[in-house]
């Protein structure tokens, strides 16, 4: 087993059991969604909202672990297995980390939950960024375009510029500390207007390669 792979499970494994100690505890609906400003707007039996963010977890390792070899182009993978491996981490550290702030929550404390969220997308986004730079084209893993796709000059410029612009976004993501009533558009506008523009640049990158 690798190292990410071992670590995921240990996060896995915590999440159940914080999870199990937890549970008598809590009321039978717990706030386990709030919206744009931080208030919460949705709730979940406490089964659920204990039990289902480790499930998520659990459900991303398996597609983490398959991806890589399930992939016909798995030796491309391999080309960036390092910053695949460290993504994989880190995603699983967000998952659980929004899963003890819906505990503290849940348990008494109260804050914004958009404002705490913003370094764990921050964080994120970067190491998005990081990987998706340095990633070779492959089925699973990056900006997926039919022109990405169809070229490998094309997924290479597509890469490096959209790996800038999620770190970028990434920086921008830390604004929602200092500014928690705009926190969910500081977070998420910079990756909608990033995932946008690439795909119309590898569109326009294709277009032009095929003219040559």
């Amino acid at each position: 087993m690798r190292t990410n792979e071992l670590t995921i499970t240990a996060v896995i494994l915590l999440s159940f059991i914080i999870g199990a100690y937890f549970y008598p505890a809590m009321p039978d609906n717990i706030a386990s969604h709030w919206n744009a400003v931080g208030e919460v707007d949705g709730y979940l039996p406490k089964f659920w909202s204990l039990f289902l963010m480790p499930l998520v977890i659990t459900v991303s390792m398996l597609c983490i672990v398959l991806i890589p070899r399930v992939d016909p182009l798995k030796a491309n993978i391999e080309k960036f297995r390092r910053h695949y491996d460290a993504f994989s981490v880190i995603l699983a550290l967000f998952f659980f980390y929004l899963y003890i702030l819906t505990i503290l929550w849940n348990v008494g404390m109260k804050f914004n939950m958009m404002q705490l969220m913003a370094p764990a997308f921050a964080v994120l986004f970067y190491y998005t960024g990081v990987m998706i730079e340095n990633s070779k084209k492959n089925w699973f893993i990056g900006i997926r375009t039919p022109w990405t796709l169809s070229s490998e000059k094309v997924w290479n410029k597509t890469h490096k510029l959209g790996g800038k612009l999620f770190k970028a976004a990434g920086v921008i993501a830390l604004l929602g500390i200092f500014f928690p009533s705009y926190a969910f558009l500081i977070i998420v506008v910079p990756v909608v207007v990033v995932a946008a523009y690439t795909a119309i640049y590898s569109y326009l990158e294709y277009n032009k390669e095929t003219r040559r």
